[in-house]
């Protein structure tokens, strides 16, 4: 296929996770949902079954899950739970509600409340202390608690072996979406902020081999390519989730392409092998959870250091980008209290950045545009 039509197919996958959660079903697949984040998917996938990323929703109106919900949860959560409550993901078999952050551990039981007599509903709890051996240990018996119970829902034991085959694929997509970040960089006239966007977020709702397999081919299309001569502003973004098509067009407006991220939703998620060569495959995942690194919400004993402020300005030096677009997701205690240090680096650093509060209820796009707009003219300005 060329580069326009996969750019195309993925942006369809990007847009349409009901449709391909009924075409699962027609196909008789079990299919599993998977909250933020840091699930092991690799246990969905061992199982033969299709895991299904859930992390809310630009088109819907927050309703139903008031009835559940504390008004100060952020919308991602009030939109997942909002989705399972309307009817939009009834076909699910089950779903996992890791508990990473103070609203999602709450969340997991207004889930099992409000769903536990329709799916079934997985608890995930992981250690924040988690490079001792008490807290791999901690984590292993987690995720042997999501295995078991993963069982349940497949009707058949997930052996070490299918752990192990399910490890080497996920590492080979994450291998294929870090190679692809790097290209858009280099190809930024083609992979617009929009189009970036669309090819990461089709890997929640795809089968990994399918998507891994048209990502490496859009990969060698675009390795085919000149390195583009651009002429606009470059940044990275930040935060947990911007895939806004609508929001996401204001760069393009502006001539602003994105060099690189550290966003939740997408490099974040893929940052991180899990080690191929360890004899237990419960431990290699485990162990992948204790290597990720520079996450706001995963304990940092170095904290004092300021390592991920740090981390972050470096990755837009390194990038190539004159500066970054920090989206806040509202109501995100972490992401408010980490913001002055994160500040403090880019400043010390002598980066521009620009603070961008966000929702996905946002419809009125007009001051955030504006933002972009001037930001845009600043970082044209100081090339």
């Amino acid at each position: 296929m060329s580069i326009n039509a996969l750019l195309d197919e993925f942006k369809v996958k990007a847009a349409t996770p009901k449709q391909q959660l009924a075409e699962y079903k027609a196909q008789g697949k079990k299919v599993i949902g998977v909250l933020p984040y840091y699930a092991p998917e690799e246990l969905v996938y061992a199982a033969g079954m299709v895991p299904m990323g859930i992390w809310g929703s630009n088109n819907k109106t927050i309703s139903r899950a008031k009835v559940y919900c504390a008004t100060f949860y952020c919308t991602i959560a009030h939109l997942a739970l909002e989705m399972l409550l309307d009817g939009t993901m009834d076909d699910l078999d089950g779903i996992i509600t890791p508990t990473i952050c103070d609203t999602l551990r709450p969340m997991s039981q207004n889930f099992r409340v409000s769903m536990g007599d329709k799916m079934a509903v997985i608890f995930l709890a992981h250690p924040q202390n988690r490079f001792e051996d008490f807290g791999l240990q901690f984590c292993i018996d987690q995720y042997n608690n999501v295995k078991e119970e993963l069982e349940k829902v497949c009707g058949h034991e997930i052996t070490a072996d299918a752990i192990r085959d399910a490890i080497k694929v996920y590492n080979k997509s994450r291998a294929a979406r870090r190679a692809f970040v790097k290209l858009a960089n280099d190809h930024c006239d083609v992979i617009t902020p929009t189009r970036r966007s669309a090819v990461l977020k089709a890997f929640y709702f795809m089968e990994k081999p399918a998507y891994t397999e048209m990502l490496e081919e859009l990969n060698k299309e675009l390795e085919a390519l000149p390195v583009c001569d651009w002429k606009g502003t470059k940044v990275v973004t930040s935060g947990i989730i911007c895939d806004n098509p609508k929001l996401l067009a204001a760069f393009e407006e502006n001539n602003v392409a994105i060099a690189a991220d550290d966003v939740a939703h997408e490099s974040r998620s893929f940052n991180t092998d899990v080690p191929e060569d360890e004899e237990c495959p419960m431990m290699a995942l485990a162990k992948q959870f204790a290597n990720i690194d520079h996450d706001v919400l995963l304990y940092d004993p170095q904290s004092e250091k300021n390592r991920r402020g740090e981390f972050v300005a470096d990755l837009v030096k390194k990038s190539g980008a004159q500066g970054l677009v920090l989206f806040m997701q509202q109501f995100c205690d972490p992401e408010e209290m980490e913001y002055p240090y994160l500040k403090k680096a880019l400043d010390d650093a002598k980066i521009p950045h620009i603070k961008l509060g966000i929702d996905q209820q946002m419809r009125d796009f007009g001051q955030a545009q504006t933002a972009i707009q001037a930001f845009a003219d600043v970082l044209e300005m100081s090339k």
